[in-house]
């Protein structure tokens, strides 16, 4: 069976970036609101059950992010086999994408068995760090399941067809409050596990999710052409080198970012308990907000990577440049509704004034972070496209862990610039760090975009 055209020749830029881009945002919002309901329901058992949720949550994303990362590299290889025409190869690679799901999930589910350095630094009490640890168990069984969807999801978004995911996660999201009640309150014969239920709930979800994706593939007629369970493949190391080569910066890339913004509330959390729940407030808006130039940078990686497999560099470029101008403009025109309603926001969110005074100003500062944010998202996705990755990464480090947590340190905590500026000055240094990230890495797009086609893009360049 012939697959339908690729979307590189057949639509128009910005149609095509519409297309991809709304699936993948619903898709991400819909993730994020898992952690949401977790939150509120963990919450309306005990405070000591939302703080094992909370301190879990933020071991799990760190350790899963990570190697969850790796497998973007499956993004931009499709991509560019799609382009090519090459659709046997395609299902070559996501074959060798589940090995490669074998060893980052031994590595996680070991990583989130031994939490103790994590515990260590969370200085929890003995009652605390016995529900992060049951929370945890239940995401250890999770994450191979997650991680084969992530599969699914490389696949299936590189091809230029992510509306399958949106669908998918949606159906999780519907799921997860009712097997939350299950665990969490002990019915159809479990015990009641309390917060650390979310955990078990979340290891449901991810293997019903990996069932879906299997059946899909498998079921749905269109798939047939790439072959991906057509036969048994053992590991291939030339495939898993190249895999690899583009997905460790990537994975290393979302450690930095994580890392970053942990270490920035642990630092955050010294000015008090006020200053550390504004500063929660605005996190919280932050990343909501960045669910747009993710969204909005996935779908012009794909763009570019069809458009650099078909030989197209003229498209790849222009495909960059559309992503860069609308992630300019969104995030100018989020993060000016953000300056406008910072304190209806921040008193959205909490009913203490004095909370929310904080928030209100920390929010102004999110506003201009936003727009910076937004154009670094998209910029390194597009050079992930052209499989320049340990280049971005590099610049990602030296930005926010430089840049951004060092001038944060010295700009909050210390009179190294003047009297310590608090919550306020590890704000303003993120923002100046994705400045920076955003600057060069826009130049960088700009230089390899002026380039042939065929300048190397078999290999993972700086």
């Amino acid at each position: 069976m012939t697959p339908t055209p690729s979307p590189t020749h057949t639509r128009s830029l910005p149609r095509e970036l519409l297309h991809l881009a709304w699936p993948s945002l619903i898709a991400q919002l819909a993730v994020m609101g898992g952690g949401v309901i977790d939150t509120l329901m963990a919450g309306r058992i005990s405070a000591l059950d939302l703080a094992a949720v909370g301190i879990g949550a933020s071991i799990y994303a760190t350790i899963f992010v990570t190697v969850m990362g790796v497998l973007l590299a499956l993004i931009p290889v499709v991509a560019h086999h799609h382009g090519a025409r090459r659709f046997e190869a395609i299902g070559a690679d996501v074959r060798q994408s589940l090995w490669l799901v074998l060893a980052l999930a031994l590595v996680a589910v070991l990583l989130l068995k031994n939490p103790e350095p994590f515990l260590y630094f969370a200085q929890a009490s003995p009652a605390l760090e016995m529900k992060v640890r049951a929370y945890l168990d239940g995401l250890a069984w999770a994450v191979p399941g997650y991680l084969l969807f992530r599969v699914f999801y490389g696949f299936t978004t590189g091809i230029g067809r992510p509306r399958p995911v949106m669908i998918f996660n949606l159906a999780g999201l519907a799921l997860k409050a009712p097997l939350n009640w299950v665990f969490m309150y002990g019915h159809w014969g479990l015990p009641a596990l309390g917060g650390p239920g979310c955990g078990w709930s979340s290891a449901v979800i991810a293997w019903c999710l990996a069932g879906a994706a299997w059946y899909w593939c498998r079921r749905e007629a269109s798939y047939s052409v790439y072959g991906v369970f057509s036969r048994f493949e053992w590991p291939r190391w030339p495939a898993l080198k190249e895999l690899l080569r583009l997905g460790v910066p990537s994975g290393v890339s979302f450690l930095v970012d994580v890392s970053a913004f942990t270490f920035m509330a642990l630092f955050i959390a010294r000015l008090g308990a006020q200053v550390s729940a504004a500063h929660q407030i605005a996190a919280n808006a932050a990343v909501f907000m960045f669910m747009v130039p993710t969204a909005l940078g996935s779908a012009t990686a794909v763009l570019v990577g069809q458009a650099l497999g078909a030989g197209n560099s003229r498209r790849a470029r222009d495909a960059g440049l559309l992503g860069l101008g609308i992630a300019a403009a969104m995030g100018l025109a989020l993060g000016s509704a953000m300056y406008v309603g910072s304190w209806a926001l921040a008193r959205a969110y909490t009913p203490d004034v004095a909370v929310a005074a904080i928030a209100a100003q920390l929010l102004l500062l999110v506003a201009a972070y936003h727009l910076a944010d937004s154009v670094q998202a998209v910029m390194i996705q597009v050079l992930r496209a052209y499989k320049r990755t340990w280049g971005p990464t590099l610049v990602y480090a030296f930005s926010l862990w430089g840049v951004g947590l060092g001038g944060g340190y010295l700009l909050g905590l210390t009179d190294f610039f003047g009297a310590a500026r608090g919550a306020a000055g590890f704000w303003l240094a993120a923002t100046a760090s994705l400045a920076v990230a955003s600057v060069m890495t826009t130049l960088y797009f700009l230089r390899i975009a002026k380039a042939p086609v065929n300048h190397g893009l078999k290999r993972n360049q700086p």
